[in-house]
């Protein structure tokens, strides 16, 4: 590990009990920023209530205000997310409804993205709707340090997450992963390899991010899977490693994915990686999976995402609503 790396784990990894709600709300009133929690949400009715309801009762009180705004961004869900959504008392925004002349198209960086639009705090964060057992201390971690620490600009969560073996048993504290398999396999070794700088992060994919809105908005957004390796490359290179940090904010539980929907992850997250080595013109890749059939294997091959939406900053759009 560099030694560089080494210097930003004791100075930018924190715990969420080091700063307590009180410090933080009265730097957010001291400094008039204000903060946007998004649930990008795709067929979540299961788990999706829940969140926005400790969201709202534990940080969004007269008592604790520390969060202005909570918006679920539905994804097209066919089940009942944005009901239950908004039954638990969220804005619930359709992504098809947000800069209809930019046709949208599946995956959650698309969703981030047009949240950009739909959002008005100065920190933004981010949240996986699927999350079970979730803790306020999930947003409060991770917004704390841009609230207090001016030079900071980009926090991502950090956490363990047991792997649950079937009939809801989990691992032991021994076999607990510190990272999913994708982060393990994929993720960590592409960024140990070309971007040691952040080797350092313990959850690089994580779903759990909160930056602020002027470094988000100069960022292009990966449209599926690869978004959150992109999003933290580019930081790097914006704004330099000091103003990157990471929060442990203790058990992460969530919806684990199969086998071969972690197999597309893979490939986007590759792709992302792929086009911030070389920037040139590149074949649109598709990736072949196998399924069991009738009568042996059969093949089923899909694209791999690709397109990127430019920094927001760039969109008419953004720019009239921020200067209205």
């Amino acid at each position: 590990m560099l030694e560089e790396v080494e210097r930003w784990l004791g100075s930018r990894s924190w715990s969420a009990a080091d700063r307590p709600l009180e410090q933080l709300l009265e730097a957010k009133r001291q400094t008039g920023r204000t903060v946007s929690v998004v649930l990008p949400a795709l067929d979540e009715e299961a788990t999706v209530g829940a969140i926005v309801a400790t969201i709202r009762a534990e940080l969004m009180t007269a008592d604790v205000p520390l969060v202005d705004e909570l918006v679920v961004l539905d994804s097209g869900s066919t089940d009942r997310t944005a009901e239950v959504a908004a039954a638990a008392g969220a804005r619930v925004v359709h992504r098809d409804s947000v800069l209809p002349r930019i046709p949208a198209v599946p995956g959650k960086g698309e969703v981030l993205w047009r949240s950009l639009l739909v959002t008005t705090g100065d920190i933004v964060c981010f949240v996986d709707a699927d999350l079970r057992e979730f803790s306020a201390g999930f947003v409060s971690g991770i917004v704390g340090p841009l609230l207090t620490d001016p030079e900071i600009q980009f926090v991502k969560a950090m956490y363990d997450r047991p792997l649950e073996t079937g009939a809801g048993q989990v691992r032991s504290a021994a076999g607990v992963e510190q990272g999913g398999r994708v982060t393990e396999l994929v993720a960590r070794p592409l960024l140990n390899l070309h971007w040691p700088q952040l080797a350092g992060f313990v959850q690089p994919l994580g779903g759990e991010y909160a930056a602020r809105r002027s470094l988000l908005e100069r960022l292009p957004f990966p449209v599926g899977y690869g978004v959150e390796l992109g999003l933290l490359v580019d930081a790097l290179h914006t704004v330099g490693l000091d103003a990157l940090a990471q929060v442990d904010v203790g058990v992460r539980k969530h919806r684990h994915q199969g086998g071969q929907a972690l197999g597309r992850m893979a490939a986007a997250i590759y792709r992302t990686a792929q086009l911030r080595l070389a920037r040139g013109h590149l074949v649109r890749p598709r990736l072949t999976q196998f399924d069991r059939g009738e009568h042996g294997f059969v093949p089923r091959t899909t694209d791999v995402d690709t397109e990127e939406r430019p920094p927001m900053a760039e969109i008419p759009e953004y720019a009239e609503r921020r200067a209205a």
